[in-house]
């Protein structure tokens, strides 16, 4: 089917914006900790399916363990580190400006990737960031101009806790890329990251005694619903469907279009927040999308 991979990337766009519209809602009835740990189990639970399926064996046991190592911390840092940050930006910033904010996690893998990889900086690419960081900074601002002081400390809290986020897909991205090498399949890869994440977070709530009454939260039907559908929309389909783009589509088309979740949210965000969508965020939208796509395109 032509343009088979580019479809794909847009149906991934779609995946991540509902996911983290329910994640956003399940957060707000049980707390950001609780869709975390709960999302990860399911993930883990479907992605051993779906290896069982694909590659024959429920867990990529003959694996070298310096690749264990690697993504490992991949995991750790992307999974338990990262996304309990963002889950907690959903609730503070709802999934839009959140989302939108998460889109910054190519300009930071690329400085990563300059700074402990070597990686050159061309003025292309340094243009790109700058336009993207450029429009992060004008629909925060528009979002700032319309707060009062509590409601502005509570935006920047949010705004933080989602460059966190990226900071820590960036981060996670970055160890991934030295787990997947020599040929590792990817589906492996996530498999080992999801494990090593649920293994980290489990064990910090159970130290803090707080595994079975985030668990226990779950008797909230509703929220449960969202958080299963929610990790079967972005962690598990979302994932597929990304790899199979890379496959199918060149990587900065199919990158770019990965990035539209911020795009798909506007109306959505007007429709189910009541947010009033001005031209002014609708311009920072595009042109930190332009600055995403052009650091895709430029590498």
């Amino acid at each position: 089917m032509r343009y088979a991979g580019e479809l794909a990337s847009l149906l991934t766009a779609f995946c991540w914006s509902t996911n983290s519209v329910l994640f956003s809602l399940a957060g707000q009835r049980v707390g950001s900790p609780t869709v975390n740990i709960t999302r990860l189990a399911w993930a883990l639970l479907a992605m051993v399916l779906l290896h069982v399926l694909v590659l024959g064996s429920p867990f990529p046991v003959g694996a070298e363990p310096w690749r264990f190592g690697w993504l490992g911390i991949s995991g750790l840092i992307g999974f338990a580190l990262g996304d309990a940050v963002l889950f907690e930006a959903f609730v503070r910033l709802g999934p839009r400006l959140a989302m939108l904010i998460m889109t910054l996690w190519p300009v930071f893998a690329t400085v990563l990737a300059w700074a402990f990889l070597g990686e050159r900086l061309s003025a292309g690419r340094l243009a790109a960031m700058g336009a993207a960081l450029g429009g992060i900074a004008w629909v925060v601002a528009d979002k700032a101009s319309k707060a009062d002081g509590v409601s502005r400390k509570h935006l920047a809290g949010g705004v933080l806790l989602a460059l966190g986020g990226a900071v820590g897909q960036a981060t996670g991205f970055l160890f991934s890329r030295f787990g997947l090498e020599g040929g590792f399949h990817p589906i492996s890869a996530n498999l080992v990251r999801v494990s090593a994440g649920i293994l980290a977070l489990g064990l910090w709530m159970a130290l803090r005694r707080e595994l079975v009454p985030n668990f226990a939260k779950l008797k909230d039907r509703k929220a449960a619903l969202m958080i299963a559908i929610g990790a079967a929309a972005g962690p598990v389909t979302g994932v597929v469907l990304s790899l199979y783009a890379q496959t199918r589509a060149p990587q900065g088309v199919a990158a770019t279009l990965m990035s539209l979740s911020p795009v798909i949210l506007l109306p959505v965000s007007a429709w189910l927040y009541q947010e009033k969508i001005t031209w002014r965020a609708v311009g920072g939208t595009a042109l930190t999308l332009a600055g995403v796509a052009g650091l895709f395109l430029a590498a």
